[in-house]
């Protein structure tokens, strides 16, 4: 029927009405890249209950969809976040220099490591965090790693809320979603 459609038109308009019928193709197509799950998988629902404990190893493997005490951001949501007042300190907590990362973010190499509240890790995290809050335990952190199969920004979240930040958000997508969606990144360098 849509062929018999185009054969009536005359050329110019049966070219410009296969133009948009394909430019609306790439657009649905599109949109389907990011989808109901965001980009990279960040929405998708794998089962996994959120915990109030840290993950130890492996640290690849799904992530919950929730996290206690944190609010989880997508990419779209974290992208209207950094450009409204008020932007949020962005903490990258993969463990390995060189890596792709969002640009202007924070790199905090292994804070996503450790065995419990009490240990090392937590301390330094705590101190590091006080130094760039200004103090400040209402300030807005977005924790991230690889993508939504990377728990160490998961545990970082966490220890930021047992630290006592009110305004913990985890960027479950990462780099991954970061990067899926055409968005400014950088690589880090040095070792912290």
């Amino acid at each position: 029927m849509y062929h018999r459609y185009l054969q009536g038109l005359r050329p110019a308009a049966a070219y410009a009405l296969r133009a948009l019928a394909c430019v609306a193709l790439i657009l649905a197509v599109g949109a389907q890249a990011a989808g109901d799950e965001g980009y990279a998988d960040e929405g998708r629902d794998w089962g996994i209950a959120p915990t109030h404990r840290l993950r130890q190893q492996p640290y690849h493997g799904p992530t919950p969809l929730q996290i206690p005490g944190a609010q989880v951001l997508q990419t779209r949501q974290l992208q209207q976040m950094l450009a409204g007042p008020g932007a949020p300190l962005l903490i990258d907590v993969l463990s390995e220099p060189g890596h792709l990362t969002l640009a202007g973010a924070l790199w905090l190499s292994g804070a996503g490591l450790g065995t419990n509240f009490l240990d090392p890790v937590q301390a330094v995290l705590t101190q590091l965090l006080a130094r760039l809050s200004g103090g400040d335990k209402a300030k807005p952190m977005v924790f991230f790693c690889a993508g939504p199969q990377c728990w160490l920004s998961y545990n970082a979240a966490l220890r930021a809320v047992a630290a006592g930040y009110t305004r913990v958000y985890w960027y479950r997508g990462g780099v991954e979603a970061w990067v899926a969606a055409g968005l400014p990144s950088a690589r880090t360098t040095g070792a912290r």
